[in-house]
């Protein structure tokens, strides 16, 4: 039987925001080639992954997201299944085995969304020094090559390693992360939206057709996302919230 236990007041309250002012940025596979680079408008992003702590609380408010309690439409049988099967783990490590449905109504409940992929990109460009490392081999290879390692059965706590530079914690190096459009980018811009009946991209040979076929970290991101379904929960798969300006 699964049992809430004990919440640190700490870990309970929603994550701070971090004022992110917007600015443009060259995704992978632009909705339109002939306007490679895409502008983001100003938005606030948590500043670390949801922890156990904060769902623990959601849960708590929300009991149709108890382990076990959804329904198999909005997340598959591994959802929260640590949970389930008795397993503890601090408040202070990321919340995984959460589908998107689940990470958008923790979201919602906070007065929230989840992030665009757009958002999560222009973001995740940063390294610890520049907000835009796009272009730095070093530091595109030790995203790569956490992308590389295999994930162990216990996660570190979020905001182990430094801030980006836009006061961002764990980008990279902890879990994945849902976005509210996951599913959009080889879908909006592929074969079924124009009638061409090629599908390369839903396979390797799509990298070909990238803006940059040096940063084989974001395909893969691009691979990873388009692999799930709103339901799919896996033990190293989070999310984080976001505020877009219209909403503030």
């Amino acid at each position: 039987m699964w049992i809430l236990g004990l919440i640190s007041v700490g870990w309970a309250l929603p994550t701070p925001l971090v004022e992110i002012p917007g600015g443009s940025y060259r995704p992978l596979y632009p909705v339109d080639p002939k306007q490679p680079i895409t502008e983001v408008a100003p938005f606030q992003l948590e500043a670390h992954p949801v922890t156990i702590g904060q769902y623990r609380a959601f849960v708590a408010q929300h009991p149709e997201w108890a382990p076990g309690a959804p329904s198999a439409v909005v997340a598959d049988a591994g959802y929260l299944q640590s949970w389930r099967l008795g397993k503890a783990f601090p408040d202070d490590r990321p919340v995984t085995e959460v589908s998107w449905f689940a990470a958008r109504a923790y979201c919602k409940s906070v007065g929230r969304t989840l992030p665009t992929e757009d958002q999560w990109e222009l973001v995740a460009r940063a390294s610890t020094d520049h907000k835009d490392a796009s272009t730095d081999p070093v530091w595109l290879a030790e995203v790569l090559a956490w992308y590389g390692e295999p994930s162990g059965t216990t996660l570190p706590p979020v905001k182990s390693r430094p801030a980006n530079a836009w006061g961002v914690y764990d980008m990279y190096g902890l879990v994945w992360e849902w976005v509210e459009d996951f599913n959009n980018t080889l879908v909006a811009s592929d074969a079924r939206e124009s009638g061409d009946a090629d599908e390369s991209r839903f396979c390797g040979v799509g990298a070909i057709s990238a803006q940059d076929v040096q940063d084989y970290a974001s395909f893969m991101r691009i691979a990873w996302r388009s692999s799930l379904d709103g339901k799919t929960t896996t033990k190293n798969l989070g999310f984080r919230c976001s505020v877009s300006e219209g909403a503030r």
